[in-house]
């Protein structure tokens, strides 16, 4: 038998650590817990916290007229996957992260499941300030 020494030990460690790392990394999608459409893409339209948050895909911007793409001309960077997030009818940058999670710019460091949960983050960030609006390039 061989003996066990403290590399041995280390890897059994390294191990051990990369398994549980891939059931914390597999979590995220689990996120989406509670309505049953949290977890997807479809459009949204709520007050949460006193304010009004919505999300829908691009395409759909002509449907709310004044909440649509004001001041934005229609430019788009794809960085949002084809959805769009507005709080109080101000758009909300966010982006989708390569394991599906988003991340808007209010919230930047803290990634989430959904735009729903995105808009909502940052709603909890603003603490009742304004969102502005946020520069084209």
């Amino acid at each position: 038998m061989p003996e066990f020494t403290r590399r041995r030990a280390l890897t059994a460690a390294a191990v051990l650590t990369a398994a549980a790392g891939a059931q914390t990394f597999v979590a995220p999608g689990a996120l989406a817990t509670g309505h049953s459409h949290e977890g997807s893409l479809e459009p949204f339209d709520e007050v949460y916290k006193g304010r009004r948050i919505q999300g829908r895909p691009h395409a759909m911007d002509g449907m709310t007229g004044r909440s649509g793409t004001a001041g934005g001309g229609g430019h788009r960077h794809g960085h949002g996957a084809g959805y769009a997030v507005f709080v109080d009818g101000v758009e909300l940058h966010v982006m989708r992260n390569a394991d599906g999670s988003w991340i808007s710019v209010v919230s930047h460091y803290a990634p989430v499941a959904t735009p729903r949960a995105a808009a909502r983050a940052a709603v909890d960030e603003l603490q009742g300030a304004a969102l502005l609006p946020f520069p084209a390039h």
